[in-house]
Formats: structure tokens, sequence, C-alpha cells
């Protein structure tokens, strides 16, 4: 996390931002002898309506806290959505830091039982990713939802769980968006610098999609998944905030296809359970 060790957010994401928009997204002649990729910063400060110098100054680090005018016309040249305007608007320094979360993880009790009653999938994340918990048809849907793995570096270092994924390249962003939204302020927090670490170290696609800046929510939804058994399932996913972790469900229509081959997974897994076989 070189770019939020360095304390200029803000420069960081702009410039990453502005690298992603050519000039005809914003209006502009392309031009030649073009050094640098997207919008040059006096292109951004033009249409932003702000004089090049104070937008250097931003990008710089200078200026930590522009007015919320000139976050709102830089989000618009830049073609931010909603998410990503609000990450933005949250990048000055007015905003209060958040507190540290020093207590672990931990996944109450009760949760633990509902686990256990649930008959679809389920399991319990934390702010990083790391399976907490899970419940035997979250594994058998996705060995790799046992606790102690970590769904992110499972996503980008493990060739079966990509090919778990048909549309593995959209998952990656949005996960990736989905932590450096997660990760906000909290740069210092030791298990994101290690787990930013590990993946920039290990997956290139990681180090590229990082350096993007892009922010994501990644609550709820459905998923297209394609187990090694069952084949392709259509799943929906909700993620419901238990105290400091997420309880996350898989679940798909009711008499489709996708629930016919989740009861055929369920008894094969009852069965493995009983006999010891593997389905």
């Amino acid at each position: 996390m070189k770019d939020e060790e360095s304390g200029n957010r803000l420069g960081s994401y702009l410039r990453a931002r502005r690298e992603l928009v050519t000039p005809a997204q914003a209006g502009l002649p392309p031009g030649g002898n073009r050094r640098v990729p997207g919008l040059r910063r006096e292109e951004v400060a033009l249409l932003a309506g702000i004089s090049p110098d104070y937008y250097l100054r931003l990008e710089r680090g200078r200026d930590t806290n522009p007015s919320p005018q000139v976050l709102e016309a830089l989000a618009r040249v830049l073609r931010l959505d909603d998410v990503e305007r609000t990450y933005l608007l949250g990048l000055t320094a007015a905003r209060p830091r958040s507190p540290r979360r020093k207590r672990p993880e931990h996944v109450p009790a009760r949760v633990h039982q509902l686990l256990a009653h649930l008959q679809v999938p389920a399991f319990v994340e934390g702010r990083a990713f790391d399976v907490l918990a899970s419940n035997p048809m979250a594994v058998a849907l996705n060995p790799r939802l046992q606790p102690g793995q970590n769904r992110l570096r499972s996503l980008f270092l493990d060739a079966e769980e990509q090919a778990f994924h048909p549309h593995w390249a959209d998952a990656a962003a949005s996960f990736v968006g989905a932590l450096r939204t997660t990760i906000g302020d909290d740069t210092d927090n030791p298990r994101f610098v290690e787990l930013v670490g590990e993946l920039a170290l290990s997956s290139q696609r990681f180090r590229t999609l990082w350096a993007r800046h892009d922010v994501r929510t990644l609550d709820g939804g459905s998923v297209t998944v394609d187990h090694p058994v069952v084949g392709e399932l259509q799943l929906h996913r909700d993620k419901l905030p238990v105290e400091d972790v997420l309880l996350v469900v898989y679940y798909p229509d009711k008499n489709s296809e996708s629930d016919e081959k989740l009861q055929l997974l369920a008894a094969l897994t009852q069965t493995e359970t009983t006999t010891g076989a593997t389905p």
C-alpha cells in the first residue's frame, strides 16, 4: 500500500482515476503526442473549473482539504459513480479518522448455531474477506469456504477457485474494489497490509486492479458459479452484518434448476458425511 503509506491518498486517487478517463469520454479532441494515459492534469483542471496550479497541489498533497464543491466538480470530470464519489468526498483531511478495531474479529455463539440450522450455503467473513466460520453446505459448494481461508487470496492464487467463477475477471475486479472500500482510512491495519502485500507480490492481475483505485460495494446480488460436480448454479447472495463480521448466505430461486442442483449437492454431502465416501 505504498501510495497510502505516503499519506497522499487524495492525490493518489485523483491521479489513478484521471488516467482512466479518455479525452473522447471527456469531450476533448484526442490530439497527438499524449505522454500520459487518460487526461492531463491541466485538462482535468479546465473541465472542473479550477486552476491548473491548484489541481497540481491537490495531486501532490500540498492541499488536502478542498471544498465539497471542488470535489463534486472533480467527480463529474472523472466520471465517478455514486460509490466512487462518496469515496472521493471521504478522502479529505476534514473527515474524522475511523477508530481502530483493536479486538480480534469474533463470531458470536448464536451465529454458529444459526449456521448449523441453515440448509443453504452460509459462512461468516471478516473485513479482509477471511472466512471465520461456515456450515457444511458452504464447504460443499466451495471447499475454499472453510475457516482459515481468505476469499481474496483464493480468488487470485488458486486455480480451482478461478475455475469456480465463470466470470472470474469481473469477480476479481469487484473483490478488489470492495477491499479498497473496506480499508478506507484504516491503511495501517496489519491484516490489510499483510494481505495486500502478499497479493501484490504474487499476482500481476491484483497489482493492476489495485493501481486503478476502484472502489465498489459487494453486498447483495446474484452470482453464477461452476461447481465441479453439479455444474453451473445461479445463486443469490445476501450479506448480513452481525456485530463486527458479516453473515453471507447463498440461495437459489425456489424450484429452479439451481435449487434442484443444490438439493442434489446436499444429498451428496449427507452421503459423504455418513459413509465417508467422496461424492
